[in-house]
């Protein structure tokens, strides 16, 4: 990782910030997206008339082949999806608890804030209103505004930019998922990666930054302000 003067100087131009949601924004200890695979699990069940182990399969299967499992239920099975989002974002989202540490840091960034995430907009608020953060952000970018085309394929990240006006150039993204960072890499965003605590980060060109302390990466900045 770079040491804090040079992070501090290689973002300094950044007027744009684009956040990943999940695993993002909040640590995956809070085991969110748990609850998500479960209700997939049930939702492929009964839609596909198979038993557990296999749901579980596909599930997993459709992830690695087209990005998100939706997008395979869809492309191999005809799913509607909004009824799929709809019935798999309805979790408890109790886990997760306020943090104005964050929003007192994603609030003093210069410029503007977005979400940009794979899964509902509906999903996107529920978290970030439980968080405590939600006014911060301009624009939140979901699945639905991507034409259910997700990340990491280059056609989400066009229309986002395309629809906020946002020149890569000035802009920086955060993700827990390496490969969503190499498209916004290659369009010239500064790329940071969001692990967990302890985690061993991969290196490689497309990853700028590694932090598993977002709150303290972004306070940074305040701070140097």
């Amino acid at each position: 990782m770079a040491t804090k003067r040079s992070f501090l100087d290689e973002l300094a131009h950044v007027r744009e910030w684009v956040f990943d949601l999940d695993n993002t924004l909040y640590p995956p200890g809070s085991h969110l997206f748990d609850q998500v695979a479960v209700k997939m699990n049930d939702y492929i069940r009964g839609f596909l008339k198979v038993d557990a182990e296999k749901a579980k399969r596909i599930r997993r299967d459709y992830y690695k082949r087209y990005g998100t499992t939706m997008r395979g239920l869809m492309i191999e099975h005809g799913l509607d999806p909004h009824d799929f989002l709809e019935k798999v974002h309805d979790i408890d989202h109790s886990p997760l608890q306020p943090d104005p540490a964050l929003g007192s840091a994603i609030a003093a960034l210069p410029g503007r804030k977005f979400v940009l995430t794979n899964g509902s907009r509906g999903h996107a608020e529920a978290v970030t209103r439980r968080l405590g953060i939600e006014e911060h952000f301009e624009d939140m970018f979901d699945i639905v505004a991507a034409n259910f085309e997700p990340k990491p394929a280059r056609g989400p990240y066009d229309l986002f930019l395309a629809r906020n006006g946002i020149d890569p150039a000035a802009a920086a993204m955060f993700e827990d998922l390496p490969q969503n960072l190499e498209i916004p890499h290659a369009l010239g965003m500064r790329t940071v990666l969001v692990t967990a605590k302890g985690a061993n980060p991969p290196r490689a060109a497309h990853i700028d930054h590694v932090t598993d302390d977002l709150t303290l990466f972004l306070s940074a900045f305040d701070r140097a302000a």
